[in-house]
């Protein structure tokens, strides 16, 4: 029998660009144009995994932070150190956005990614701002290292919408939440009938 289900042709930047503003607006949450303009570019663009693994003799990996930042420092030049330094806070704001649940039991977590990735962007702006290429994307870069914790959110509902990711372990949801402060974290936990204490949060 024929199967009369005809599954549409999305554009798939279409498609994250309304989930991505859709998601600043629930958390309410405010960005230049520009900026989610990249961010949308970002997801489109590392849609295909190959873009964000490298192959080793072991297989593909997704690389280190640690070793991306290597790169960056011992780059011959600005264009090859720039080029690290955006990979760095591409790569960390997308898994610790998307694929925060991977990050599970590993000897880093979300607030590591966090804090290299909105470094990065940060070291990227300071790096360029007086290039042709600074004075183009020079403010994207900075606002996404200011609001590096914002755009993990705002990912965050994004990956959940998407279904990229799994939100099932709530003891991995209340340890980002105590590690974080996560509001939507928070507000998922409460859904739950889970009430976060507040005080653990100094305790981190």
């Amino acid at each position: 029998m024929k199967n009369e289900q005809v599954i549409p042709q999305v554009n798939i930047q279409e498609y994250f660009r309304e989930v991505v503003a859709s998601a600043l607006a629930n958390q309410k949450k405010e960005a230049d144009e520009e900026t989610v303009f990249y961010v949308v570019n970002l997801l489109a663009y590392f849609i295909r995994s190959e873009r964000l693994f490298i192959d080793t003799e072991e297989g593909a990996m997704l690389q280190p932070l640690a070793q991306i930042y290597a790169e960056a420092v011992e780059a011959s030049s600005t264009e090859a150190q720039s080029r690290s330094l955006q990979r760095l806070g591409d790569v960390a704001l997308l898994i610790a956005g998307v694929f925060s649940d991977s990050l599970n039991r590993k000897l880093v977590d979300v607030d590591y990614y966090i804090a290299m990735g909105g470094s990065a962007y940060g070291h990227l702006a300071d790096l360029i701002k007086d290039s042709f290429r600074g004075k183009a994307l020079g403010g994207i870069f900075s606002e996404l290292s200011q609001k590096f914790g914002d755009f993990v959110e705002v990912l965050g509902e994004v990956s959940e919408r998407a279904h990229l990711t799994s939100s099932s372990d709530v003891m991995r949801l209340y340890e980002v939440w105590l590690r974080t402060g996560s509001k939507r974290a928070e507000a998922r936990l409460r859904r739950l009938g889970i009430d976060p204490i507040p005080g653990l949060l100094c305790q981190h």
